[in-house]
């Protein structure tokens, strides 16, 4: 499987899906997130997968999150459609019932940082930076700090939503939101080296406690869906996103985290 946004490759029963959008680091757009889906839910048809590496094309980013160039003219209805998506994606890596392992490179951003989070086991290095800074773009975030509550607890949830910031990867790994860290140019050797691993594994038990722990965020994702397409468009309306987006491209012409 092949597009120019998405890498695929399978080697040993692990299949390695590159983020390649290295010039956005790695941020996604509606095409990208579509392919993403796809090799995905592939991944989970094809008995030749045993596990999946996710990570980013470049060493900058694993992935900033939403390519806010896409979103600067969104409106409510086109807000509710886009939490809609992403409610795709983050099903589809979530009920995956083969192991998944990120390989974070970089910055892990935005809804990028709450889809690796949705992983099993995330690899990092010293120098990744991960957090969910939506409210710096006059974002609501309501389906991250979902997902974040559930490996950081609530109080840490909200200090790191309503500040934005990004912890560096020691940070993270005490809270577990990575598993290891080791040196940049060992990301990809170590996580493949698990996918391997738990690719080795009995598959049926596998798969039965991956549909499990999926049965037990399922309702929990939902809600937070719901919750989050009733707020964005509260927020769209508002106009903060818009304006936003568009202070932040007109006066740097860069990517910002969403």
């Amino acid at each position: 499987m092949h597009n120019e946004s998405i890498l695929t490759s399978l080697a040993d029963g692990v299949l390695t899906i590159t983020l390649n959008r290295p010039d956005r680091l790695n941020a996604w757009d509606t095409p990208m997130r579509d392919a993403l889906v796809a090799a995905l839910q592939h991944a989970g048809t094809e008995d030749a997968v045993r596990a999946v590496v996710i990570t980013g094309a470049g060493d900058r980013a694993f992935s900033a999150g939403q390519d806010l160039n896409e979103a600067t003219d969104f409106d409510s209805d086109r807000a509710e459609i886009w939490i809609e998506e992403f409610h795709t994606l983050y099903r589809a890596v979530r009920s995956l019932e083969k192991p998944v392992i990120a390989a974070i490179n970089g910055v892990t951003a935005g809804s990028a940082f709450q889809f690796a989070l949705l992983t099993d086991i995330r690899v990092g290095h010293p120098g990744v930076r991960m957090g969910q800074p939506e409210i710096n773009s006059g974002i609501a975030s309501i389906t991250g700090p979902w997902i974040m509550r559930e490996i950081l607890g609530l109080s840490r949830t909200i200090e790191l939503t309503l500040t934005g910031r990004l912890m560096d990867a020691d940070e993270a790994l005490g809270f577990g939101v990575l598993h290891h860290v080791v040196e940049r140019e060992n990301v990809m050797a170590k996580s493949l080296e698990i996918a391997t691993e738990l690719g080795a594994k009995p598959q049926t038990a596998m798969r039965l406690i991956k549909r499990r722990f999926f049965e037990v965020l399922e309702a929990g994702l939902d809600d937070a869906v719901a919750a989050a397409k009733r707020h964005h468009r509260e927020s769209f309306d508002a106009g903060e996103p818009q304006a936003a987006t568009r202070d932040f491209l007109a006066a740097r012409g860069g990517i910002k985290h969403g």
